[in-house]
């Protein structure tokens, strides 16, 4: 969110058995989520690599450490990723 759609919201819900994180944006939308997931694909410019981002590993990442991940993308509309942290 902060790369691509430069912010958006951030909603953390707490349960007594999991956390759910929703991260929600009207950025450009991921075009091709699958090459999206592919760790060290990125479409950060120069100059964010040059700031120690765009690695490509911020959705494999995110997908790693949570039990469940969905994305929700239009292009041109925005992207909301749900994650699930199961805590039993």
């Amino acid at each position: 969110m902060v790369i691509h759609a430069k912010g958006g919201e951030a909603d953390v819900k707490l349960y007594e058995d999991r956390i759910e994180i929703i991260l929600a944006d009207k950025g450009p939308g991921i075009k091709n989520i699958d090459e999206a997931m592919q760790e060290g694909f990125s479409t950060a410019s120069d100059t964010i690599r040059s700031l120690g981002f765009g690695a490509g590993m911020g959705l494999p990442n995110m997908k790693r450490y949570s039990d469940s991940m969905q994305i929700d993308t239009e292009v041109g509309v925005g992207t909301t990723v749900t994650m699930v942290i199961n805590l039993a």
